[in-house]
């Protein structure tokens, strides 16, 4: 998986927002394409990540949304104006795995993890590097003229970390994102950077 320019300076920073709690991602369910709502809980930290990412924006943004309404609302809670809604942002495709927990997932397929078993019927690890490759292209050649804020889910979000800087998929399992969660990405001398990882609402 080539790195893309993964090397190129970038002029500001990106931001990534994971929508709030919903009552699947308490239950452990995985929540690819099934469109739930936020919680009451969830849509109180999205309205909170808002006030955590106005802390740290220094001037106008792009903001681009997955379609599923859990990230649209968050926008929209967090007081951002969504330019684009992309199914580039959508969350890992789980498959025939949609909806089950990880323990469930183990009865059949014992030590099932996403990042080191497959997805019948879903996307492949590679699949999803390579569809996150993609949308880190275009993000950063917007980052040449504004800052830009991705609101998506935690599994894609998680690649998207390890691919900003030049990890494989595969090593998303080493970064925490809560929901509404928000983590800045950015670069010293052209070496991308995690500058802030998971600030969570408080």
């Amino acid at each position: 998986m080539g790195d893309h320019g993964i090397f190129a300076t970038v002029n500001h920073e990106l931001f990534l927002l994971r929508h709030g709690q919903t009552e699947w991602s308490v239950n452990g369910r995985h929540t690819g394409r099934t469109d739930v709502p936020l919680t009451a809980a969830g849509e109180s930290q999205a309205r909170a990540s808002g006030l955590t990412l106005s802390s740290l924006r220094k001037g106008s943004a792009l903001v681009l949304s997955s379609p599923r309404r859990r990230a649209v609302r968050t926008a929209e809670l967090a007081g951002l104006v969504v330019g684009e809604v992309t199914e580039e942002l959508a969350e890992w495709d789980y498959g025939d795995y949609e909806g089950l927990t990880t323990p469930k997932i183990r009865e059949t397929v014992p030590d099932w993890t996403i990042w080191t078993h497959p997805v019948p019927g879903g996307e492949s690890q590679e699949e999803v590097g390579a569809r996150a490759d993609r949308l880190l292209v275009r993000v950063r050649a917007a980052l040449a003229d504004t800052e830009v804020i991705l609101v998506g889910h935690g599994h894609f979000s998680r690649v998207l970390l390890a691919r900003w800087i030049g990890l494989p998929p595969s090593a998303g399992v080493r970064f925490a994102l809560d929901p509404a969660g928000v983590s800045v990405l950015g670069d010293e001398r052209g070496v991308p950077q995690i500058q802030h990882l998971n600030i969570v609402p408080s």
